[in-house]
């Protein structure tokens, strides 16, 4: 059976660490704050969002959430963000989206400054990100994705990754952070030809996909190490979660696999943290 790869213990360090550092900028007087902007009350943005605050309150980092209705105007949205973007005593910022089809999304998320954008929401910092550089901050999957792969020691220099979608969210920049690490990286999506067998082949794959169980055994290779990203209702089970990945048909095959839940979904909020973290300290040190 595979071995699994759980979040818990790689949340467990990074908070560990995290701590630390909180703990220092305290002792300047310095409190690293995240502001989380959300439009309307979907179930999906509030678990998460009570995920986000229930890490933030572990760690130390202060977390205000700014709530607006979804029949807000856009001139009233587009000030209220500028508010937000304008306060310092607010040092990283998540915008859930998509927001209501009334707004007009690109526009308001190029309102959020770049050293803020803590979760890669605008085109300044996607630019960053494709182009290496280290001021701009990745999405928090991918980059939770990569802190598992870096805390299980596996290499990845040399590998042959699969990435499954092509999303701003996780695919393309999952690419970009495994390439950093010199992997010779394919990105699959719907129109890929022969796609089982492609992500087969891989010695790395990366489930990105938002679709229910969709990676079985005809994906999947001996030894090969999966990533579960996919967060989706169950199908089968109202009111519970599962992955792009049917663990269930896979686990006999692959070496390693991140579970779902308890894989990357929780190392992502501990991310969003560090990104505040160190947000905070280059505007404040």
């Amino acid at each position: 059976m595979a071995e699994k790869l759980k979040g818990k213990e790689v949340s467990a360090s990074l908070r560990e660490e995290l701590t630390k550092k909180v703990e220092e900028l305290k002792g300047k007087g310095i409190t690293p704050k995240l502001g989380v902007i959300r439009v309307g009350a979907r179930p999906d943005d509030l678990y998460y969002e009570g995920g986000i605050k229930k890490t933030c309150g572990g760690i130390g980092v202060d977390f205000e959430v700014f709530e607006y209705p979804e029949d807000v105007d856009q001139d009233s949205f587009e000030k209220a963000v500028k508010d937000v973007a304008n306060n310092k005593d607010i040092h990283g910022i998540l915008l859930f989206s998509p927001l209501p089809g009334s707004l007009d999304e690109p526009i308001i998320r190029d309102l959020i400054p770049v050293e803020k954008d803590v979760d890669c929401l605008t085109v300044g910092g996607a630019g960053k990100v494709f182009a290496d550089d280290p001021e701009g901050f990745p999405p928090c999957t991918p980059t939770a994705c990569m802190e598992m792969l870096k805390f299980f020691n596996i290499p990845l220099e040399g590998k042959k990754a699969v990435v499954l979608g092509r999303s701003m969210v996780v695919g393309k920049p999952m690419a970009m952070l495994l390439l950093r690490e010199n992997a010779t990286v394919t990105i699959c999506h719907s129109r890929t030809k022969d796609l089982p067998q492609v992500c087969a082949d891989a010695d790395i794959l990366v489930a990105a996909v938002g679709r229910p169980r969709m990676v079985d055994k005809n994906y999947v290779s001996a030894g090969q190490i999966v990533i579960d990203v996919g967060i989706n209702e169950d199908p089968d089970n109202p009111g519970k979660f599962c992955g792009d990945v049917n663990t269930a048909d896979v686990e006999g095959v692959v070496g390693q696999i991140s579970p779902v839940p308890g894989g990357v979904g929780g190392v992502t909020t501990v991310i969003l943290c560090k990104h505040t973290i160190l947000a905070c300290e280059k505007q404040t040190t």
